[in-house]
């Protein structure tokens, strides 16, 4: 069983650049929609062979470089290129883990049932010692 995972990131502001502030989202009433994974779990979770990675964090702020698309995280309940299989699994990321969080809840809300988070995002990615890509995959 493949997963696909989606994932988003949300600054909590502060006194850096515009585009580092960025609102405050909170999870639906649905409650939690995905499984948020350290770096390492992340990583074993992108091996699966069927999982589907997205980076959803607007804008572009570097990526993950098995990544699969870059769909913005405002935009992923009207991503006409998600999998039509809502057990198609899913692994998603932004740069802080808040931007995927709302990805996360639209995903539930559209049915996926298999979608895992990269907790704290790519600023947890790069703290692990691990790479980014730092141009967008044409």
């Amino acid at each position: 069983m493949g997963t696909f995972l989606l994932s988003g990131c949300i600054s909590t502001g502060g006194g850096g650049p515009a585009s580092d502030r960025t609102p405050d989202f909170s999870p639906s009433a649905s409650g939690i929609a995905s499984e948020l994974l350290d770096s390492a779990r992340f990583t074993e979770a992108m091996a699966e062979p069927a999982r589907v990675m997205i980076n959803v964090h607007v804008p572009f702020e570097g990526a993950i470089a098995d990544s699969d698309r870059m769909t913005p995280y405002d935009r992923v309940g009207t991503d006409a290129t998600l999998p039509n299989d809502t057990e198609t699994p899913l692994a998603i990321y932004c740069r802080t883990g808040r931007m995927s969080t709302v990805a996360a809840t639209t995903l539930a809300e559209l049915g996926y049932k298999d979608v895992v988070e990269l907790d704290s995002g790519m600023d947890a990615w790069v703290t692990s010692g691990r790479m980014l890509l730092s141009e967008p995959r044409a």
